[in-house]
């Protein structure tokens, strides 16, 4: 009772006069008792700990996700894969539009191949896309193009890369993404020229996909001249195509 009389004793109303101006402002409380601030200090200091403690786990939380979500990023995995383009797909089109007699800048080359598993034992779906001439390389006996085309896999999806295509030695484009299990995917991919422009291999770096289904990820065949799909994969038997493989 005595700490109340205290309390009471330094509360100070102001601006209880009924004057007009006085009635539309708000009563002002003053408190100037050190024994008041040091009870509502003691009574408030625990939820600043608890607030604390909360924003550290809130933090440890998202720092452990942060570096799950950057492991799962940087895990890469490779998918082999052969173009070959066989003479039936009246493949590729050039389109002389720089009118030159020699290959020169604007002309665009589209075209599409079939692809095959890296073992070569099935026919997994086609490439399709456009080159533009860059550059000719007449030095190296051949081109730089700027390409942009897609790998189809069947029901699997597509992934999409653009950059580099030459010519004249290997080169890596970007994976700019992806449909169906690729959707979202990303990394770079690797082409080998064997025969231009009849036989290529390609070593895709994936990342940001689950994993590959297991008749995707084989062991390559060396890319050499000699390479050749299998008879069942070029007639694309059942056993030697993957679902839905796109033709």
């Amino acid at each position: 009772m005595a700490t109340l009389r205290v309390l009471s004793s330094s509360v100070r109303l102001a601006g209880v006069s009924p004057t007009n101006s006085s009635l539309n402002r708000p009563a002002s409380v003053k408190i100037s008792s050190p024994l008041f601030t040091q009870s509502c200090s003691k009574l408030f200091s625990p939820l600043k700990n608890l607030s604390f403690s909360a924003t550290g786990r809130s933090l440890s939380s998202s720092i452990q996700a942060s570096a799950s979500d950057s492991s799962n990023s940087s895990r890469v995995q490779e998918l082999y894969v052969y173009e070959i383009n066989e003479r039936d797909r009246q493949s590729p089109a050039y389109l002389r539009l720089s009118q030159k007699n020699t290959n020169a800048l604007g002309d665009l080359v589209p075209f599409t191949n079939k692809l095959y598993s890296g073992d070569l034992q099935k026919r997994v779906g086609i490439t399709a896309g456009l080159c533009i001439l860059v550059q000719n390389k007449p030095e190296k006996k051949g081109d730089h193009y700027e390409a942009i085309y897609s790998f189809y896999f069947g029901d699997y999806g597509h992934i999409a890369v653009q950059g580099p295509y030459l010519t004249y030695e290997d080169t890596y484009l970007a994976v700019t993404g992806g449909s169906g299990i690729f959707e979202g995917v990303r990394g770079q991919v690797k082409l080998q020229q064997i025969i231009f422009p009849f036989k290529l291999f390609y070593t895709f770096y994936l990342k940001d996909i689950g994993d590959l289904p297991l008749e995707l990820v084989v062991k390559p065949t060396e890319p050499t001249l000699a390479a050749e799909p299998t008879p069942d994969a070029k007639a694309c038997h059942p056993h030697a195509t993957i679902s839905g493989y796109t033709d």
